[in-house]
């Protein structure tokens, strides 16, 4: 892996805290998936037990509004560079599945949407740059 990869994630810190959790998990499961090397491995200990790495770089939990996070989802799209930019759209929530997600998502604009949360993965000074002013979620 290359060691200049960095990953944010960017959650609204006025969802509940079940809403941040469930918004933060789910878009590290989009990274992973593009990325399969920031985990896709294991671990043995000592005595033989194996078990499945988390992630081989830290995932930052980050806040903004969903208004920066627009702004910031917008930024990143005109990037074609190998990177990973999973938004999660406030809409998904009402969805009952994929499918449903998967079907109604063309019909909707991103730029006018309410965004939850936003990962991203790439370039170290691409991340940074689109992150670098934003406080650790607390």
């Amino acid at each position: 892996m290359s060691t200049s990869l960095r990953l944010a994630i960017i959650v609204n810190p006025e969802l509940s805290l079940g809403l941040i959790a469930n918004t933060a998990s789910a878009l590290s499961i989009g990274l992973a998936a593009k990325f399969p090397q920031l985990a896709a491995s294991q671990l043995c200990d000592s005595m033989g037990r194996i078990i499945d790495v988390s992630s081989k770089l830290p995932v930052p939990i980050l806040q903004a509004s969903a208004e920066q996070i627009r702004e910031i989802l917008l930024k990143t799209l005109a990037l074609e560079a190998d990177r990973a930019i999973v938004p999660f759209p406030a809409f998904a929530r009402s969805m009952h599945s994929f499918d449903e997600y998967e079907q109604a998502f063309p019909r909707r604009d991103l730029a006018t949407e309410v965004l939850d949360g936003l990962a991203l993965c790439g370039a170290d000074k691409w991340v940074k740059s689109l992150t670098g002013a934003l406080k650790l979620l607390r």
